[in-house]
Order: C-alpha cells, then structure tokens, then sequence
C-alpha cells in the first residue's frame, strides 16, 4: 500500500519513522512519502518537505508566516493528490494537519491521526472536526481517551511510543555511564560533573530560552555544561546566539541519551524533551518563553494547570515549571541547586516510575507504534 505522512516537528519526525518501520513490518509493499524530517528519510520513501520549513510555533510568529504555511498547504494537496495514498497519516502539528485532513476527506481518503493535537488543553470544539475529517485517532497519553469518551467519541489508546526508544528501568538502575564524544572528537572525561541543556527544536524557542541557559556556568563552576542541539537547527544559527551573547558551550548532536544518562540534572525546554529526560531518570527543572503576545493568548485560551507533559500526565506538579518572568536566572540557580540534592532526587525517582507504568502500552508485548500500525493495516 501507499502511505503519505505529515510530521511538522522533530518528535512527530522521530515517532513517525518508528511507525513506517512498524508498517514494513506488516505491509512488504509499502511505499512512503512524506512530509517529515530525517528519521524518517532514514526509514525509507520520499521526503518532499522538510519540517524546518514548516515548523512555525507561537500566534503571532504563525502570523508572520501565513505566506509560507499557505504555500506548504498547497504543495500537500498536490503531491497528496499525485501520490494518491492508500493511507493518509497526521501526526500531532494540528494547525496544518487538521486543514489537511478535512481537504483529503472531501478527496475520498482514509485519515489516520497519530498522536492527538491537544485539544484538551485548548479549542476544545476542535473534537467535533476531528470526528468529522478523521476515519481513526490514535492516541498517546492515558487521560486523552477519556476525555474524547466525554465527548461521544471512541479513540485508540496505544500508549507512548517514546518508550520504544528508551532504556528499561532495570537497565538504568545498574548506572552504567555511555561515553560522550564533544565536538573536537574527544571523549568527555569519566568523572566530570555534568549539567544537560535542552533549549528546544524550533527557533522561536531556543533564541528566547538559550541566552540565560548560557549564564549557568558561572554559577556552577564546578559543573561541565553540555547543549543538546535539535537535529532541525545547524550550527551557525546557535553560533549566531553564541556570539551575540558572548557566551558559548559546546553542541552535541545524537547523543541525547548519553547526555541525560550522564548529566546530574537538565535543563529542558517544556515539550516531549521533558518526557524524555524523566524516562532517563535525569533531574530537571522545565522553563519555556515565548512572545510577550502569545504569552498573553495562550494564558487566556489553555485550561491546563501545567506546560510541561510529565506534570500533566501525573496530574501533579512534581517538575518545577519557570514559565516568561518566572524563567529567570536567580529561579534557575536555586532550582538547581536543589536537582543537585539528594531529597529531590529521590523524590523525582519515586514520580519518574509512576510516569513510566502510566505510558506503558495497553498490550503487552507490543509496541505503540506497532499498535498504531496494525490499526492502519487492518483499517484500509
């Protein structure tokens, strides 16, 4: 069969290489073409737009860039209607993703959502269209089944699928340390004490979040600081911020396991990031910031108690959150400081297990992405 995926982001990119493996598994014939990033090249089919492209987060930064979101609209309905897919697949990105998919409705297609858009935490009346463009949801997070139970409507619970990528916690527990290879080729020391800064995968983010990340090592001069740079974003763009802040720390790019497994404590732009460092054990603290504008919606329309995915899946504030005024370099020292305590270390142990038994697949034995995609198979 044929299948056309959209992913707009890095995570949509990473767990929607994992499903097209899923896929070959059970279909020997099929045939991908994607929207997407480079996992999913890596997986195998046609890249025909690259998500740093369309990766555009924020009201007033999508404003801005109504001309190119507008462009990349058209050129999915016309490689959509020149593939014609046995499948259409929508992972998570929903601005763009919904609009698609009520197009490819009306075209006669079958719409697979993948990884819900987060209606929960806003534009609740967009259940009402998903039920209309959509022939199956997939979902994610435990409560999001729920909540589209409330609404009348039945989903697929698959759990998460960034568990496929993840260490057990039995292989945690034995501490063994994976070297960490800096950028001038060599190995970081063993011994050294080592803080993890994750500021993002859009732009947008990491130029609003990463000049105070740079502050830190001043303040922890006994520690080493290590960036974990997106894969969407190249060098130059962070050496721009380096020099305009006159700071500078070294990038490391696919090593983000190693340097959560290694590092004492995280940093970690609010997003899957934080799932992921919690699934590795790793003490963090979560900031995010964005446009004095879209701050100022966002607080008006999101329902939610918390940003950051882990709290909200426990439905309890176990991360400290430093959100716009709050994300600020006197919180951010005094909340490492106390990552680096043996108290709340133990107690974010104690949460990262129920997180992890939380996210589990509901099928033993099987896979999120391999749920996802015999429901795909079986359903064209």
């Amino acid at each position: 069969m044929r299948y056309f995926l959209i992913a707009g982001e890095a995570s949509g990119d990473m767990h929607a290489a994992r499903l097209m493996q899923a896929l070959k598994a059970r279909d020997a014939q099929a045939e991908f073409f994607f929207f997407g990033g480079d996992r999913m090249q890596a997986a195998g089919g046609q890249l025909l737009l690259h998500y740093r492209q369309m990766a555009f987060m924020g009201f007033w930064e999508v404003v801005k860039n109504l001309r190119s979101i507008a462009r990349n609209l058209r050129l999915a309905k016309e490689e959509i209607r020149r593939c014609r897919p046995d499948a259409l697949i929508l992972t998570d990105f929903p601005g763009f993703n919904l609009r698609i998919a009520e197009w490819a409705k009306k075209e006669g297609l079958k719409v697979f959502y993948y990884i819900s858009p987060q209606i929960w935490a806003w534009k609740e009346k967009r259940v009402e269209k998903i039920r209309r463009v959509t022939d199956r949801v997939f979902v994610i997070l435990p409560f999001e089944k729920d909540f589209y139970a409330r609404h009348g409507m039945e989903v697929t619970y698959v759990g998460h699928p960034i568990l496929e990528q993840m260490p057990s916690e039995e292989e945690l527990l034995q501490g063994l340390s994976p070297n960490i290879t800096l950028p001038d080729g060599s190995l970081l020391p063993p011994e050294q004490p080592l803080i993890a800064l994750l500021p993002g995968s859009r732009k947008q983010e990491v130029q609003r979040i990463l000049p105070l990340m740079l502050k830190l090592p001043a303040r922890f001069p006994q520690h080493r600081f290590l960036i974990a740079a997106a894969p969407g974003l190249d060098d130059a763009f962070f050496h721009h911020i380096f020099r305009r802040e006159g700071h500078t720390l070294p990038l490391l790019r696919h090593q983000n396991h190693a340097l959560l497994r290694r590092a004492e404590a995280a940093v970690v732009c609010s997003g899957t990031a934080t799932l992921e460092t919690a699934l590795l054990g790793t003490p963090q603290v979560v900031g995010y910031r964005s446009s004095a504008l879209s701050y100022a919606i966002a607080k008006r329309l999101v329902k939610v108690p918390y940003i950051s995915l882990v709290n909200l899946i426990l439905n309890q504030g176990l991360l400290t959150e430093l959100i716009q005024k709050d994300f600020s370099l006197p919180k951010l020292e005094a909340e490492l400081q106390s990552l680096l305590q043996t108290p709340t270390r133990q107690h974010l142990q104690t949460g990262y297990h129920q997180l992890r038994q939380r996210l589990s697949p509901p099928v033993k034995g099987k896979t999120s992405s391999e749920l996802v995609a015999e429901g795909i198979v079986f359903s064209v």
